[in-house]
């Protein structure tokens, strides 16, 4: 049974039994503060198992993809090393939302695997929850008994709180689980040792495939657990380790999920897969990076320094890494497997064949660029040897740096240093790398009291786009402290505050009741919750609030808003309807929006974006929005779906003239264009391959731009007489400037060549070496230049400046190459001598620069460097 064919027979399944076949919500999230990626099948239904959200059906079934490698659930560092554990993977998965728990769960989970797939019942092993004394719970004997009527007793296993109690997260909903498992292990094997002993054991062909969780409890912030009033089921279970035992193999990777790609990765290479370790392992990695890479670009989730974009850097900095040291590649290669990717997975996933060509060029991108880092990071190793001609052993400090600046992995690192014959201080790496995780975890830290429920099963109704004041009661709040502040999150029943979402801020204002004023710093969406956060604790929580919006930041909002619409368009209409938004923030002060295109936008193409934005904005279009439209409808309306956002059945579309600018959006709009006033484009610049970024400014704020600008050009024109033709008086200033330093430059040169030879008739005779070591008037780079011609006026010549500049301390050493052969070095010497005047350096053997604070220290530091002549 091939893969597709696995997926299907699944989804057929629950189909049959009355469960609605809902879409795989987007890999990267983008509303939900506690979750960067989709980690789980149950993620998209977080809200509903939360209580903040009623289902639109009791039963539901998907195949879900995923990504483990943060947090709690990070598979990383165990991907391709072993046969089973992955990035990025599908789910499959069945839910019941108060519907039906256990005992079908069960029976289903039972009937699917052995009746519908043909699963040899001999093969599998089950677990249940076996009780915890600290919860004060006992075994799930009713999951137990249930299974009992399905296998065998010893076939049942009772498992810890670890592997048998499912939990969301510290707090929120629970419950206990059940765990299938299967021996793919050969008849002997078996006989040597049963299948019961190694469940929940890492045995490679001793794996669970399938999770039954049953939520029934909410854990609470003080550590204990209340009964939810409905019972869910939520089940996951690994589309590629089903496949691997659905095919008949031993790993997920010689399924038809992996085998292609791996294939093709080892053409390129001019290797073949299974003949050794170390490149078997690397031809993994790739071919589960590239699709872990691959589908989170497609979600619009793009490499970058922060958050969830440094985490998908990472993922491909570390396929790269693995192709550069066992498969020599040395130039970018994953991106030519996009295009297979794409034919394997494009029929269930489309947005893989939409987006290939701006995932390519992303991905070759991110390869070049990484590929000139590792080359950095390879010359700071030799030069750290170069330094250090006799260490046995690489600083541990070092060997972090490697990691956190150049990404070098630290078996890199260790591979490394073994073809130099050292070994690494993995104590020290491991003590940077706990300090940075510690660092981070601290950043991180949120600690939020339960909430304080005063209404119950009340949804907050959004009056936002009608109106800036609403009648508001507190349906619940709560307490949270962060690292910086304490902030109070308060739920209302009706609300007019916008929650940030789709790239634009939430509201600010207040909540005023009779006896207080609450002032709303932000308002966000969690768990599809309208939070507004306040900088007080609310007191008189049972009043009636008067919910008031910032009117003139809303306004503001609202005109950047309705502008990127207005820009959207205009893009599509001068460079090509290849342009899609990829990305945005709206904020009172100005917009930013990211879109995929392949080169910087001219001049004139900006003036033309500007030019039709602004003309619409002189039409005044009005601004129609329609409500609860059925996706498709919306589509044939001209609607642009984007790849990576979650819409329902019902969605809302802003238009703004008849056909200028159709688009599915939740946000708040003009209802005029005329109300915008103004629009202009502040820059233009990339921020990954194939992906432009136009940051703009409207209204007053435009206004002050150009004013700005106006002004500063006046200025200038002031500063050259108000010359007639500024442009032509600047160009003259430039190339005189540059005729200038010119001259200066050769000035300073005659002036060291005379220096040069003054000095060497000065030098210091110690033994048969020349020395010199005196205060000179030069910069620091006019200073080495001068040594450097200095190293070749003698065999033998050590040479030591010192420089002042402002509060400053400079020491310049160089050796000629006589004295480095012999021994001496320039980035030993000036270590010790910098700390004479309270500074540090280093460098190369023939050369080596410090700096410090202390100028009075200046004669101790030459004497330090001459003693080491002397001793």
């Amino acid at each position: 049974m091939n893969s597709s064919q696995v997926r299907k027979v699944f989804l057929d399944f629950f189909k049959n039994k009355q469960h609605q076949i809902v879409p795989s919500a987007p890999m990267v999230i983008k509303d939900d503060p506690t979750l960067m990626f989709t980690n789980a099948g149950m993620n998209q239904f977080k809200d509903i198992f939360l209580g903040n959200t009623k289902p639109k059906f009791l039963r539901a079934a998907d195949t879900q993809k995923c990504l483990r490698v943060s947090g709690k659930h990070n598979d990383l560092e165990e991907v391709g090393r072993d046969t089973y554990h992955h990035t990025m993977f599908e789910m499959l998965g069945n839910w019941s939302f108060g519907d039906y728990f256990k005992k079908e769960a069960i029976a289903w989970a039972w009937e699917l695997l052995t009746d519908v797939y043909g699963i040899n019942k001999d093969n599998l092993y089950v677990t249940v929850f076996g009780g915890d004394e600290a919860d004060g719970m006992e075994a799930d004997m009713e999951a137990y008994n249930f299974w009992k009527a399905m296998l065998p007793e010893e076939k049942i296993i009772y498992g810890s709180k670890k592997d048998n109690f499912w939990e969301m997260g510290e707090v929120g909903p629970c419950g206990s689980c059940s765990e299938i498992h299967i021996d793919l292990r050969s008849e002997e094997e078996k006989k040597v040792v049963p299948g019961k002993a190694l469940v929940n054991m890492d045995h490679p062909e001793v794996i669970e495939i399938w999770n039954l969780v049953f939520i029934e409890f909410n854990r609470l912030a003080d550590g204990s657990l209340e009964a939810l009033s409905a019972k869910h089921i939520d089940t996951g279970m690994g589309f590629e380790r089903l496949s691997m035992v659905m095919q008949g193999v031993k790993s997920n990777y010689d399924t038809d999920i992996f085998a292609p790609i791996i294939k093709k990765v080892a053409e390129m290479a001019g290797v073949t897969y299974g003949k050794n370790e170390s490149r078997d392992i690397a031809l993994r990695v790739i071919a589960d990076h590239l699709r872990a890479i691959t589908f989170a670009i497609a979600d619009g989730q793009l490499p970058s320094n922060t958050g969830a974009g440094y985490v998908i850097r990472r993922i491909l900095r570390r396929a790269v890494r693995y192709g550069y040291t066992f498969l020599s590649f040395d130039a970018p290669f994953m991106y030519k497997l996009v295009a297979l990717l794409s034919e394997q997975m494009g029929e269930v996933f489309t947005e893989l064949v939409s987006q290939q060509t701006l995932i390519e060029q992303v991905i070759k991108e991110e390869e070049a660029a990484f590929l000139r880092t590792l080359a950095q990071g390879i010359r700071k190793f030799e030069t750290y040897f170069n330094d250090h001609p006799n260490t046995k052993e690489i600083d541990g400090d070092f060997a972090f740096e490697l990691f956190d600046t150049f990404g070098f992995p630290i078996d890199l690192t260790n591979l490394m240093a073994s073809e130099k014959g050292v070994s690494v201080d993995m104590d020290g790496f491991e003590k940077g790398l706990q300090q940075q995780k510690e660092r981070s975890r601290k950043a991180a830290v949120k600690n939020a009291d339960d909430w304080i429920e005063l209404l119950t099963d009340v949804e907050t109704a959004f009056v936002g786009y009608d109106t800036l004041e609403a009648q508001a009661r507190v349906v619940k709040y709560r307490k949270v402290v962060t690292k910086k502040k304490t902030i109070f999150e308060i739920v209302l029943d009706t609300t007019p505050f916008y929650a940030e979402s789709g790239g634009q801020v939430g509201d600010t204002g207040e909540l005023i009741s009779e006896s207080e004023t609450l002032h709303v710093v932000d308002t966000k969406k969690e768990n599809n919750l309208i939070v507004h956060l306040v900088t007080e604790e609310p007191k008189a929580v049972h009043s009636i609030y008067k919910a008031i919006v910032n009117t003139e930041k809303r306004i503001l909002t609202a005109n950047n808003h309705s502008t990127t619409h207005l820009m959207h368009a205009a893009l599509r209409k001068v460079l090509g309807t290849h342009v899609e938004q990829k990305g945005s923030l709206v904020s009172p002060d100005r917009l930013r929006f990211d879109f995929s295109h392949f080169s910087k936008m001219s001049d004139e193409e900006i003036r033309q974006v500007e030019a039709i934005v602004n003309s619409k904005i002189r039409e005044n279009l009005p601004g129609e929005i329609k409500q609860d439209v059925a996706i498709e409808e919306a589509k044939a309306m001209g609607a642009m779906a984007l790849f990576g956002e979650k819409y329902g059945d019902k969605v809302r579309v802003v238009t703004f003239g008849s056909d200028y600018s159709v688009e599915l959006c939740g946000g708040t709009h003009v209802k005029a264009t005329g109300q915008i006033g103004l629009f202009k484009i502040i820059s233009e610049s990339g921020i990954a391959a194939g992906v432009r970024r136009i940051e703009a400014v409207t209204g007053k704020n435009a206004e002050k731009f150009v004013n700005n600008q106006i002004d500063l050009l006046k200025a200038i024109k002031g500063q050259f007489k108000n010359a007639n033709n500024v442009l032509n008086a600047v160009t003259n200033l430039i190339e005189e400037n540059a005729k200038l330093h010119k001259e200066i430059g050769k000035l300073l040169a005659e002036k060291s060549a005379g220096l040069a030879d003054s000095l060497v008739d000065k030098a210091e005779k110690i033994g048969d070496v020349l020395f010199v070591g005196v205060k000179v008037d030069l910069d620091v780079n006019s200073a080495k230049k001068l040594a450097n011609q200095l190293r070749g006026k003698a065999d033998k010549i050590m040479i030591v400046f010192a420089l002042v500049e402002k509060d400053k301390v400079n020491l310049v050493i160089s050796l000629s190459d006589e004295l480095v052969k012999n021994g001496y070095h320039a980035g030993n010497i000036i270590r010790e001598a910098a700390k004479a005047i309270r500074g540090g350096g280093g460098g190369q053997p023939h050369l080596a620069t410090a700096g410090g604070k202390e100028a009075n220290g200046i004669d101790d530091a030459i004497a330090a460097a001459k003693l080491v002549l002397k001793s």
